[in-house]
Order: C-alpha cells, then sequence, then structure tokens
C-alpha cells in the first residue's frame, strides 16, 4: 500500500515538473509569436538562413529516439531487460547525435559572425537582431534540457544493468521517459516556429 501511494506522489510530482516545463516553454513561445508578428518579413528572411534539412533531420532523430525509450519501456515492462538496455542505449545515442547536429549548426552560424551581440549581427536591422536572439536562447535552453534527459537515460542505464530497476521497479524510467517525449514535443515546434516561418 505504501509502495503504491509512493508511486503516485512520484508520478504526480513528474506530471507538475512537466508542467512546469510547459509554461516556461509556452511562455517563450507566444513571447517569439508577438516579434514574429511585429517582424514578420524580417524573420521570415532570418529563417531562410537556417539549415533547414538538418533542422528536419534533428527532428526525425528526436522522434525516433522518443520510439526507442518506449521501447525500452515496453520490453522492461515485459522482463526483457536485454532488449531495453538496447533502445535505452540508441536513445542516449539519438540525443548525443541531436547535439552534435545543432553543435555544428551554431559553429556555423558563430564562424560567419552570427551570435548575439557579434558586430555583424548588430548592424543588422532589429528584427533580425531579435530572431537570433529568440533562436539561440530557445534552442540552447532547448540543447540542455536534451543534455539533462542524456544524464538522466544514463543513470537509468546503469540502474536497469545492476538490476536496481526491473518491470516490479519501473516508475524512474517511465518518469525519465516522460521528461524525455516532452523534450522531443518542445522541439516539434521549435522546429517549425524558427525553421519553416512563411
Amino acid at each position: 500500500m505504501k509502495n503504491h501511494k509512493d508511486n503516485t506522489v512520484s508520478t504526480l510530482g513528474m506530471w507538475l515538473f512537466l508542467l512546469s516545463e510547459i509554461l516556461l516553454f509556452g511562455g517563450l513561445f507566444i513571447i517569439c509569436s508577438v516579434y514574429r508578428y511585429n517582424h514578420s518579413r524580417i524573420f521570415h528572411l532570418a529563417a531562410e538562413s537556417l539549415n533547414r534539412p538538418l533542422g528536419a533531420l534533428n527532428t526525425l532523430i528526436l522522434l525516433t529516439s522518443s520510439l526507442t525509450m518506449a521501447l525500452s519501456i515496453f520490453f522492461l515492462k515485459n522482463r526483457r531487460s536485454e532488449r531495453s538496455l538496447f533502445f535505452l542505449f540508441l536513445t542516449i545515442f539519438l540525443g548525443l547525435f541531436f547535439l552534435s547536429n545543432k553543435y555544428f549548426e551554431w559553429a556555423s552560424k558563430v564562424h560567419h559572425g552570427v551570435y548575439p551581440n557579434a558586430p555583424v549581427l548588430l548592424e543588422r536591422e532589429r528584427g533580425e537582431v531579435l530572431f537570433y536572439g529568440l533562436y539561440y536562447s530557445m534552442t540552447g535552453l532547448h540543447g540542455l534540457h536534451v543534455l539533462v534527459g542524456i544524464g538522466l537515460l544514463s543513470v537509468m542505464f546503469v540502474s536497469v544493468l545492476r538490476g536496481k530497476i526491473d518491470h516490479e521497479r519501473i516508475l524512474p524510467l517511465k518518469n525519465t521517459g516522460l521528461y524525455w517525449h516532452l523534450v522531443d514535443i518542445i522541439w516539434i515546434f521549435l522546429f517549425p516556429l524558427f525553421y519553416l516561418i512563411t
């Protein structure tokens, strides 16, 4: 009975945390939408300079990682820890792949002098300065969440490997999966917001 109560409290706590994350990013999405409305032409031109194929690839990577995360939980529930570990490893790999793509994308922009407070950028129109300020802050915050997620997934991997998490004690993996799905969903909104502006 006590274990069931603890599980309920843990799940409720996780959902409240996820709600706070949704409110955080929701506020940023609203701010971005307001600036986009006020500077629609400049935002459109700035968005065209982003690497859309790479952004689309990152979207596919994170969507696939949500699938591998779900499969990891599914196989652990069914007492197949080896397969669960395999899909957990794939999820971690895909998260790292996403971050490496984002690093190269940012590095390319920085190389061309397009980053917050860069002299080249400050000479451009205010709308473009705002666009890149929002782009770097929001994708950077999301990247930080991906990094935290990879850390949590790594802890889960070791815990499953050592038998501390199994089909009877699966809640920590489920909660980590909820966090990872949220990270994926946030990117699904970020991708069209910045890369597909029309």
